[in-house]
């Protein structure tokens, strides 16, 4: 079973990370959508303190949000997706629309990405713990790789005190290292979701592109596609008041 913070009453709203993100990322915005709705934030498979597993692909992890959603006798759900989790929100609905009433996708395409998470596997995979560093050592070695302030301390919040002394990442690396191809796959040819959909890009980012909007279209026929200027890839973290904003007037 996934791990999950669960905070508020009303429909239920599941939101899902991205790739080498967690629950704890979504806190905030979290608690304001708890406002209005009963909120899920899922901590998904190899990631923040769900399960470890060799098996990583968008099928097994769209089937454990929909295991998660059994579990917990949810319906007629809400479900929010950012980058990796878009993709598994998509393909959630995608299969079981009787079950997702809305859908909201947080800047990434159904389409085919090319890997390009090389240069911070390398920082992560440069980190030696068997040496037990401190968070400031593990930061110095990652910042060669990741030059970025903003996606170092994203990557940062990931430590762990696993025993006194001995700090670990809560993510599975070593899967990643292997199964990394995963995560750029395409949505299935055919996969098709009817109901509203709300697709929200990044104005700095590069993920969904106005030449996407053709194939959104063609798997999200009742899909609006909105645009926050100035912000990229972390467009909630970037300017969370307009992404709270655009996510509840589509809710409500």
């Amino acid at each position: 079973m996934l791990f999950s913070k669960i905070e508020g009453s009303g429909q239920p709203l599941l939101i899902l990370h991205g790739f080498l993100g967690m629950s704890d990322n979504w806190k905030t915005l979290g608690t304001q959508f708890a406002t209005d709705f009963q909120v899920h934030i899922l901590d998904l498979r190899n990631h923040g303190r769900s399960l470890h597993s060799e098996n990583f692909t968008y099928e097994i992890m769209a089937q454990d949000v929909y295991e998660y959603c059994q579990a917990h006798k949810l319906e007629n759900i809400n479900i929010l997706g950012h980058s990796m989790g878009g993709k598994i929100a998509m393909l959630l609905a995608t299969l079981h629309p009787e079950l997702v009433n809305k859908l909201i996708v947080a800047d990434i395409g159904p389409k085919f990405y090319p890997q390009h998470h090389q240069d911070i596997l390398a920082g992560l995979n440069a980190v030696d713990f068997s040496k037990k560093p401190s968070r400031s050592d593990v930061e110095e070695i990652m910042e060669k790789f990741v030059p970025d302030f903003g996606t170092r301390q994203f990557l940062m919040k990931n430590l762990f005190w696993q025993e006194p002394g001995q700090l670990a990442f809560r993510f599975n690396l070593a899967v990643f290292n292997t199964k990394m191809d995963e995560i750029g796959i395409p949505l299935p040819k055919n996969s098709v979701f009817e109901k509203p959909a709300l697709f929200i890009r990044g104005g700095k980012s590069n993920y969904i592109l106005d030449s996407d909007f053709e194939i959104i279209k063609q798997h999200f026929p009742d899909s609006n596609i909105e645009t926050i200027p100035n912000v990229g890839h972390w467009l909630h973290a970037e300017n969370p008041a307009e992404f709270y904003q655009k996510v509840t007037s589509f809710l409500k």
